[in-house]
This record gives C-alpha cells, structure tokens and sequence, in this order.
C-alpha cells in the first residue's frame, strides 16, 4: 500500500523542524551575545518565524495529509505511526490558536524577557508587572483556545505542551505525597546531617579557571565540542539544536561549586539530545518525550552520578588542581559533604534534592493560581514570599531571590515548572534501574567512565526519542510506572544511610 499522505507529511514536518532549529538559535543568541540594541530587531525576527511555523502547521493542506495518513495507517511501522501520532498532536495545538494571538503573544514574551534582564539584578518587580500582565492575559488567552481544542482545562491544556497528556490532578496527588513526606524528612535530615563539618573550599575562584574545569567534566561525561558550545547567561540553559548544542551557566568567583554542577545538569540535557535518534532527527518521534523526561536526564547526571561519592572520588583532584587548592577543604570526602549538604535557600536552582521539590510545588501552584485567575500579578511577590515561608521557613529578604530568579513565566514557560519534580523522580528510578541492570556503572563513575551508564541511557531512553509514551518507556525500563516510593528510597538512602 503506498503512503502518500503520509510521506508529503513528511517533508512538511522536516521543514518546520529546520524552523524550530533556527529559533533555537536565534533565542541562544538573545540570551548569551545580542547586545541591548537588538532587542527590537530580534523580537520582530522571532515572532516572524512563529507565524511563519504557525501558518506552515495550520494550512489547509496539513489536516487533510493527516487525514489521508490515518488510512494509510496500516501500512506504517510503528516509528511512522508514533510519528503520524505527534504530527497530529503537534497540529492540534497549533490550530487552536489563532495566527494574530501567536504573533502577539511572541512580541510580548520577547519584550517582558529582556526586561527581565534588567528588574531581576535591580530587584525591580514593578518594572516588569505590566510586561507580565501582558504576557500573562495572552497565555491565558492561548491556554482557553487550546483547552476548547483538547477537552481539558487551562492549566492542563498549557501543561500537555511540555508534558503530554499530562495532568495537574495527578501532578495535585503526587506533590501533596511529597509535601506529607518531605517535612518530616528534612528536620529528620538536617538533625542527622547537623555536625558533618563539611567546608566548601575558601576562593576567589577566578571565571576563566571554573570554565576550563567545567570544560573538562563535560568531556568526561560524553559531550561532544564538535556539536556543541558552553557560554554564560542570566540564566542557565541548554538549547541550540540536536546537532548543535548550547549551553549556558552563570559564575559566581567566591563560589565554584554551583556553577560547575549547573553546567552537569545541563550537560545531561545536551547528552539526551545528543542520543535521539538519528535517522528521525527531523521528525517529531525524533524528538525528546516531553520535558519531564528531559529534566530527568539533566537531574539523574547532575544530582545522581555527579554527587555520588564514586564520582567525586574521581573528580576531587581535578578539582583542586583547577584552583591550585591545598588542605582537607579539597579531600572528596568533604566534597561529597559540600555536594550532599541540606538545608532550605531560596534559589531553586541551587537548591538540594530534599528542598528542591518545594520550589517546584510552589512555582506550580502559583502559576495555576495566575491560569485560573486565582491570583493577580500584582499579589505574586507576596504570595510567593508567603509560599516560601509555608513550604521552606525562610522568607526571601529581596525579589531578585524571590519571584524574579527564574526566567520560565517572563519568557512565556507556563505550565513547565511541575516536570522538573517529575524528572526529579524519573531520574531516580532510571539511574535506579540502570546500576541494577549493570552494576558496574558505580565504579565506573569513580574512574570517570561515564560510558557504561550513557550506553544504557542510549538504548532505554535516548534512542526512544518520542516512539513511546513516557510511562511505558520507563515500564519497558524499569519494569513500572512512574513510581514516587524509589525517589524516596533514594533520599532516606544518600542522606539517613
């Protein structure tokens, strides 16, 4: 049977990937190199490409290849019909909404960011309110078209565009599991963990030397500078392409450590999309399953490998050469100590394992509170500071380290922050599962041989691309469903053991 449709289908999706890449390109250099001055010019050449990408999906021609596809169905192999499967998601969520709201809504997240830019180090909410109520009124406008074509609600109509088939009833019930488990355990942590002595190293520890050590972990972990680069933004990213990998962090001169396991966690972003399959890479099924399984990959190098005590044990001479450190500060014992410490702040991103679900749970609750008109722009930073003392018992003494850290609502990311807990524990039962399945990844990880765990991430995971759904990828991987209780054996494991 031949597969007309489908193969004109195709070509189209091949095209329109050309345009996501050059997106992904174009925003990179927003963030890391275009000077101020070209902030008008690039928000024109981005909301351009939106509507261009939006008009390539929605034209008419597409729904009806699609509907040619259906009944050429039978004569697909499974990739071609996973593919034809989010071809049709992909067009659903474009249909929705019209060409205008998408130009407007580009402009309007494009102009908030770089104001962003500039309230965050001033710890200037006020500057940027009326940018974010603009940015707001039109995501809540897309979320209600969107809604209407899915069946679901607001939240959940914004959320299935990171998660798919994603929904905030299910996200409710595991994050109220969390937030009955995680007070306890943290005082139970913090009493236990109270006189570890562990010090982090005194600095200064100068940029150039923190990039060149950075640099170097990167490779061991597998990436490749051939597809890739490291640069420095507000906030850190990994984008680019799949051939061509961006990723960004942040310095700090008196505090190394962050910086360099926020380059890891990107990392493990990048060696996802490094890993998708090639011969799909213009494809949707060639594409990463949703976002809760990529900030998986980002937290299972990050917080699993790269805090273990078997990977510091590699990685804590390499670390004191970098600065020319001398003393116990720099013994991978106390490294570990530094790596695992626990206790809340009010940065997520530099938050620990046991904390870090708390900032997700409000981020989350607050920006479904803001979708559902619960909560005016106007009240965030009050209800955030009040969030962070129910959840955390610390109040952020500034903006800049309350509802300003994070770039994700500025830049139009709503409905994103809930699969960063969900990667959280996705990462655990992976990582899991793989050191079940080969045992020798832990050793390995103290020679600094990545390869056995990247070997099995390449099979289970990577070079699924978009083929399965996310829970029967990690049934087919782990032998069950997403499951909340490995997460927690993890915690009780690294840090009551």
């Amino acid at each position: 049977m031949a597969v007309e449709a489908y193969t004109r289908l195709e070509r189209i999706f091949a095209r329109l990937n050309v345009l996501d890449d050059v997106l992904g390109v174009l925003h990179w250099d927003m963030s890391t190199m275009m000077p101020e001055g070209g902030a008008e010019a690039r928000a024109e050449q981005l909301a351009t490409l939106r509507s261009l990408h939006h008009d390539m999906l929605t034209a008419s021609q597409v729904v009806e290849l699609l509907d040619g596809a259906e009944a050429e169905r039978s004569a697909l192999n499974a990739w071609q019909a996973a593919n034809l499967r989010e071809m049709r998601r992909d067009w659903v969520h474009a249909a929705a909404v019209p060409g205008d709201l998408v130009d407007a809504l580009s402009r309007a997240v494009s102009t908030c960011e770089m104001a962003w830019r500039a309230a965050r180090p001033a710890s200037d909410f006020k500057a940027v309110r009326p940018l974010l109520e603009e940015v707001l009124r039109l995501v809540r406008e897309t979320a209600q078209a969107k809604a209407a074509k899915l069946g679901t609600g607001a939240y959940d109509a914004l959320l299935d565009q990171y998660e798919p088939g994603g929904r905030s009833a299910a996200i409710d019930h595991v994050f109220s599991d969390l937030e009955s488990f995680l007070p306890t355990f943290l005082q139970e942590v913090v009493e236990r963990r109270r006189d570890t002595g562990a010090q982090p190293p005194a600095g200064p520890f100068p940029v150039e030397r923190q990039r060149a050590l950075a640099v170097r972990l990167m490779e061991v972990l597998g990436f490749d500078f051939r597809h890739g680069r490291l640069d420095t933004s507000f906030h850190p990213f990994c984008g680019g392409t799949a051939d061509d990998v961006r990723i960004t962090t942040r310095y700090d001169e008196a505090d190394f450590t962050s910086s360099l396991m926020g380059v890891l966690h990107e990392t493990g972003h990048a060696l996802y999309d490094f890993g998708l399959p090639a011969e799909w890479r213009r494809q949707p099924v060639g594409r990463a399953r949703g976002m809760s399984l990529h900030e998986s990959q980002s937290l299972l190098f990050e917080m699993q490998a790269c805090r273990s005590r078997e990977f510091l044990e590699f990685a804590a001479p390499l670390m004191r050469a970098a600065f020319d450190g001398e003393g116990a500060a720099w013994d991978a014992d106390n490294l570990h100590g530094v790596y695992t410490r626990v206790g809340p702040g009010f940065i997520r991103v530099d938050a620990d394992e046991v904390t870090y679900p708390a900032h997700v749970i409000l981020r989350y609750r607050l920006e479904k509170a803001m979708i559902e008109g619960d909560l005016q722009v106007a009240d965030l930073p009050g209800a955030w500071n009040e969030g962070m003392g129910r959840l955390l018992g610390i109040t952020p003494p500034d903006d800049r380290r309350g509802c300003l850290q994070d770039i994700h609502w500025y830049d139009g990311a709503w409905g994103y922050f809930p699969t960063y807990t969900l990667g959280a524990m996705t990462a655990a039962q992976l990582f899991d599962a793989a050191c079940r399945a080969e045992p020798g990844i832990p050793p390995a990880l103290g020679r600094g041989d990545f390869a056995p765990l990247l070997g099995w991430l390449r099979v289970h995971v990577h070079g699924k691309g978009s083929l399965l759904e996310v829970d029967e990828l990690l049934i087919e991987a782990t032998g069950r469903p997403l499951d909340a209780a490995v997460f927690k054996e993890h915690l009780r494991r690294r840090y009551l053991a």
